[in-house]
């Protein structure tokens, strides 16, 4: 009996070929179907991330070399179900919060249950709106996340005995990027949002705890500015820094030079009056005065002594010198200068002094190199009279790490994927077989030799076994010609003659039966 091998290579070659290509599909369709049903399991570890605390899990997991799969446009980020715990530890020994960066808003009356008590309904109504005001706050740019707590008071009979609704608002990533006015708008839209809430009472602090609403003297755009000196300046320098990377980046390339800013500014509320003079002084006022006296002959002066000094016991006053003749004339004159007196509140935010230093790869060529430094010192505002510092470098710069291995392949539409491969591939199969019968159904086939070797009839037993001894050749035996019937003959000539009468007898047999 033949092998199946023995078939195969007496088969033609297209046949071969479309038997090859038909293993093949199979082999990989088989080897697809392995690997979806070996490949591991993902459970969510993350979501609702914003875009930089993504990278910072996806950082800490490529750290441990733990396999993630980031979904949700990545903010969301799954790991292996065995992965889980690890996972969540090196997330905490990296000092990353993994946790969603909204509170959730009106979404918690889809949620409610039937029956739920009064209290409980204030309750959910409370942690709606703080998720909706904290949703709404995150839209203002520089706000990576916001965290509300309102505290809204019970309804009073008596006016005097109600208390005034507050809020406290804790915001993620605002403290170097938000300007004064923004941190004002925050607090009317958070007043605005609530009844009965004042924009006094609301309470606005960054992730560090630096209180930045309310300011006192500041609310109303005085005072220090950005809450303090030490916030000033950080946002000065942050805000400085970032334009003059942006022109090292544009002019030499990334990774090419780095600059590091250090300012001192002026925080304090100063006001400044100045005196002009404008011209002559001119008369106000003019004052004149006259003073005339004269005297007569003066009597005999009396004796010494008591007599002569009282009046009783003298005869006449002692005189003075004759013909006195007094007069004295004054003129008095006020003038006024025309002036000017300027009273000027001193803005805060001036710099006392600036400190910037300069790092360029030693790649870039010596004239670049001073050219950069210029373009630096002009743009940061640079002041040798002021005091200023400026230190520039050049050195080999470190080369950039390789970048972290990606994660794993999605691992969402796999379940759908694997039946679409293995319909695709079976439709694949029957196309080729399909196509490949119907060719051998065109071809013609030649017939076997052995077919015309054989000279009488013989059994399958022994056309099998070709090593077999040929049977002996035996006579041919005629076989008797075969009787004809008389009834059959009788029956036929009856159907030719009357074939309606034969019809009429068959449906009555077949009714009686």
């Amino acid at each position: 009996m033949p092998t199946l091998a023995d078939t195969f290579l007496k088969m033609p070659t297209r046949s071969k070929i479309a038997v090859g290509v038909a293993a093949l599909g199979i082999v990989a369709v088989l080897f697809f179907m392995l690997r979806l049903a070996s490949a591991p399991s993902y459970t969510m570890l993350a979501s609702g991330l914003e875009p930089a605390d993504s990278g910072k899990v996806t950082a800490a997991l490529d750290e441990q070399g733990i396999a993630y799969d980031l979904r949700a446009n990545g903010t969301s980020v799954a790991v292996e179900k065995a992965q889980v715990g690890p996972a969540r530890i090196a997330l905490a020994g990296a000092g990353v919060n993994a946790g969603s960066g909204s509170q959730a808003g009106f979404e918690l009356f889809d949620k409610q249950k039937l029956g739920a008590s009064d209290f409980q309904q204030k309750v959910t109504y409370q942690r709606a709106l703080e998720g909706e005001i904290g949703r709404t706050v995150e839209q203002v740019d520089g706000v990576s996340g916001a965290q509300v707590q309102l505290v809204l008071p019970e309804d009073s009979l008596f006016a005097d005995e109600e208390t005034a609704a507050t809020a406290a608002v804790m915001l993620s990533g605002a403290s170097d990027s938000l300007e004064s006015g923004a941190v004002q708008g925050i607090s009317q839209l958070v007043a605005s949002s609530v009844k009965g809430l004042k924009s006094e009472n609301v309470t606005i602090t960054d992730g560090t705890g630096q209180l930045l609403w309310p300011r006192g003297d500041d609310a109303m755009g005085g005072g220090a500015i950005g809450g303090g000196k030490q916030a000033a300046q950080t946002r000065y320098e942050r805000q400085l820094q970032a334009s003059l990377d942006t022109l090292l980046m544009q002019t030499l390339g990334p990774g090419k030079a780095r600059v590091q800013v250090k300012a001192d500014l002026n925080a304090d509320k100063t006001t400044r009056k100045q005196l002009t003079v404008d011209g002559k002084a001119v008369p106000e006022t003019q004052t004149k005065e006259t003073e005339k006296l004269k005297g007569g002959s003066p009597t005999a002066s009396g004796t010494a002594g008591t007599g002569g000094n009282i009046p009783t016991y003298s005869g006449g006053a002692g005189g003075g010198n004759a013909n006195s003749n007094y007069q004295r004339k004054a003129d008095t004159v006020k003038n006024v200068v025309p002036k000017t007196v300027t009273e000027t509140d001193v803005a805060t935010g001036a710099v006392n002094g600036l400190q910037v230093a300069l790092v360029v790869d030693k790649s870039v060529p010596p004239a670049d190199f001073a050219a950069i430094q210029n373009a630096i010192k002009g743009a940061s505002g640079f002041d040798a009279k002021r005091g200023d510092v400026f230190q520039a470098s050049q050195i080999p710069f470190a080369k950039a790490p390789a970048p972290p291995k990606a994660g794993p392949v999605p691992v969402t539409m796999l379940g759908p994927l694997k039946w679409v491969g293995l319909g695709l591939a079976t439709l694949a199969f029957m196309f080729f077989m399909s196509r490949q019968l119907k060719r051998r159904e065109g071809e013609a086939l030649a017939s076997p030799s052995w077919l015309s070797e054989i000279e009488q009839p013989m059994s399958l037993a022994e056309l099998e076994a070709p090593s077999a001894p040929r049977m002996p050749e035996r006579p041919t035996v005629m076989l008797p010609p075969r009787e004809q019937d008389q009834s059959a003959q009788a029956l036929e000539q009856l159907m030719a003659r009357e074939p309606e009468r034969v019809a009429a007898h068959v449906r009555q047999w077949m009714a009686d039966d």
